[in-house]
This record gives C-alpha cells, structure tokens and sequence, in this order.
C-alpha cells in the first residue's frame, strides 16, 4: 500500500527541513514546496491526499494555493500553517475551503494528530465516491477491481486497478510516468517502465468497446486518459 502524499507548503528552510523529516519518519510521503508558485506546479503535476499550505509565502499566499487547489480537487484535505490568529484570516481561509489552521509554533505530535484525522475522516467519508470511478461509459468498482460497461464486466488485477483509477482520477491530464512508477511500481526504473507499458496496453483493450475513451502515450513524458 502506498504512503499517504502530503504537499507542504512553507517557505522556512528550518522549520520545513525539520518538520517534512518528522512526517516522513511517521510514515507519509512529503513534497515541500518553497513558494506558492512551486506549489500550484506541484500540485498540478502529482496526487497528494493531504496539503499543508503556509500562510504568508513568497509569489503566491496561502490563500491564493488554497483556491487554485480547491478549483482542481473539492475534497483534499487543506490545513493551514499559520503565524497569525486574527479571526479574520482563519474566516477567510474556512471561506476559501481550508479544514483547518494550525497555529505557529506547533508541536509536531499536534500535526500528526490532526493529519490523522482528516486523512481517516477523507476515507471514510468518501470511501464509496473514491472507489467508484467514471470515464465514458465505463464505471470502475476499485474495490471489487470490476471495470463495467452496460451489462459486460471484466475482472482486474489490483494493479490494473490502480492505473486505471489514477489516469481516471486526472482525466484529460498528463500523468508523468515517474509520477505512475513511484505510486503503482514503487520505483521508477527502466524494467519497471517496461511491465507499465504492458499494463497501459491491457487498459487499451479493456478500454475498446467506447470510442471517446483512449488512453494516449505522450512520448517520454507519460500517459493521459483521454475522454471526449
């Protein structure tokens, strides 16, 4: 199973060097991002399923990285990482889509907790909309790995599974094959290139009966899920 990928947004090189290395020893996989630009890039490019977003931040605030992530992905969880208390900045980032603010200095057993939490709480309650997945006239069970289309359904393969579900999940979006290897593989190597290759082509004949879904190889940068 895959680590939890959280996006951290701050622009402290102390505090983020410290506490990005005391959420990767309690399990999590983290990108630090230095800026709000760097951020949006990120967040862009990759699947996270939990943001923490500083506050004040170079190029773009922190309220400007929680709306453009609230426009591409209503459900992630975002917690703000905050030196102020004024009631107005907490009111505008709970307005913007934020879940919480957590208040500078934290303890990092605090942080902890409270991504506990809030990952706990986005698979729980979106256990039934995560595993149910739509492209075309396809409908993806992920939990019982069963791709249907009308009455016909075909039985996959966990990891079958999970690719499809991540190219579903960033529909019309390139996904980087990095991006798939280091998430499915758990590695990103030219063999473990080669066995994604085979699976992409197994997706493509499950993928034939609807002409407005393919999936299209963007020569070495990666793969994207095409739906007209």
């Amino acid at each position: 199973m895959s680590k939890p990928h959280i996006l951290y947004v701050e622009d402290d090189e102390v505090l983020s060097f410290v506490t990005k290395d005391n959420l990767e020893l309690n399990g999590y996989q983290v990108t630090h991002a230095k800026d709000g630009e760097e951020a949006v890039k990120f967040f862009r490019n990759d699947i996270f399923d939990l943001c923490l977003v500083d506050v004040m931040l170079p190029h773009k605030d922190g309220f400007e990285v929680a709306t453009e992530i609230r426009s591409r992905h209503s459900e992630i969880p975002i917690i703000f990482l905050t030196a102020k208390s004024l009631k107005e900045d907490r009111i505008k980032g709970l307005k913007i889509g934020a879940d919480d603010y957590i208040t500078k200095p934290f303890s990092i057993e605090e942080l902890i907790l409270k991504i506990k939490v809030f990952l706990k709480r986005k698979y729980v309650t979106g256990k039934n909309d995560a595993n149910v997945l739509r492209a075309g006239e396809y409908v993806l069970d992920f939990e019982n790995l069963k791709l249907t289309i009308n009455d016909s359904h075909s039985q996959m393969t966990k990891k079958e599974a999970e690719l499809l579900k991540m190219l579903i999940t960033n529909k019309n979006k390139i996904v980087e094959r990095g991006v798939i290897l280091e998430r499915i593989w758990g590695e990103n190597d030219y063999f473990m290139g080669r066995s994604m290759d085979v699976f992409i082509s197994r997706l493509r004949k499950y993928l034939k009966e609807d002409s407005c879904i393919s999936i299209e190889n963007i020569h070495g940068v990666g793969f994207r899920l095409n739906e007209k």
